[in-house]
């Protein structure tokens, strides 16, 4: 898992994988920290194994975040260090493909911030984001929060914003997304993928018309023309 070489995103689907997810102190990568992570492994659509464990920061929780996740500085007083909790996570995980909602932008971030900080190294694990595909694929929906997603399935939303719950509640979605993939696969309305990196193309509409543009912008920034 740690490794010299980042992963890539991936924008297909895979029957064997980890889905993770952090609850934190804030929005920021760079400056607030983990308070809970969480993970399953899934194999052939279900899940097979599951991780958790609240984090001790080393610093106060912010009421904002408690109030979004129920997480609070007595819950988290007696329990491991951000370097032991991902070290366990890190050890649960292996080298599984890592599956997550919004994790390009934001547990990833965390996740090779800590590697980098902590061991000098960065994370190898080739990863998957949800929400990208949920873009791509439902681009009907008006929003493509996890929870939008698990409403539009049917799947219960219930105890949203802890860390267990969504990974469960995420997988499920995985799996539905995976059918989504399976009908427009070669089809006329097949989704075009970055011949660069592999994310999605999605058409825009740019001062010189209309354009196709990669779905990982900024860190990819193939465009061809529409």
């Amino acid at each position: 898992m740690l490794s010299e070489k980042p992963g890539r995103i991936r924008n297909g689907y895979v029957p064997d994988y980890v889905v993770f997810d952090f609850e934190t102190t804030g929005i920021s990568s760079e400056t607030d920290d983990i308070v809970e992570i969480s993970a399953v492994r899934a194999a052939d659509g279900r899940i097979t194994d599951e991780f958790s464990t609240l984090v001790n920061p080393g610093r106060p929780i912010p009421h904002s975040a408690s109030m979004v996740n129920g997480i609070t500085d007595d819950m988290v007083k007696d329990s491991p260090s951000v370097r032991d909790a991902l070290t366990d996570f890190l050890k649960f995980a292996g080298d599984a493909v890592l599956v997550g909602h919004n994790i390009r932008t934001f547990d990833m971030k965390f996740l090779c911030r800590y590697a980098r900080d902590f061991w000098g190294l960065t994370i190898g694990n080739d990863y998957i984001d949800t929400l990208q595909l949920a873009r791509a694929y439902l681009p009907q929906l008006g929003h493509h929060r996890l929870t939008d997603l698990a409403v539009h399935y049917g799947i219960s939303a219930e105890g949203a914003h802890r860390a267990l719950n969504d990974c469960r509640m995420n997988q499920m979605v995985f799996e539905q997304l995976a059918k989504e993939m399976a009908k427009r696969s070669g089809g006329a309305e097949a989704v075009k993928l970055c011949p660069r990196c592999g994310n999605v193309l999605r058409k825009r509409n740019g001062r010189f018309g209309a354009f196709w543009g990669c779905m990982g912008y900024p860190e990819c920034r193939y465009t061809e023309n529409g």
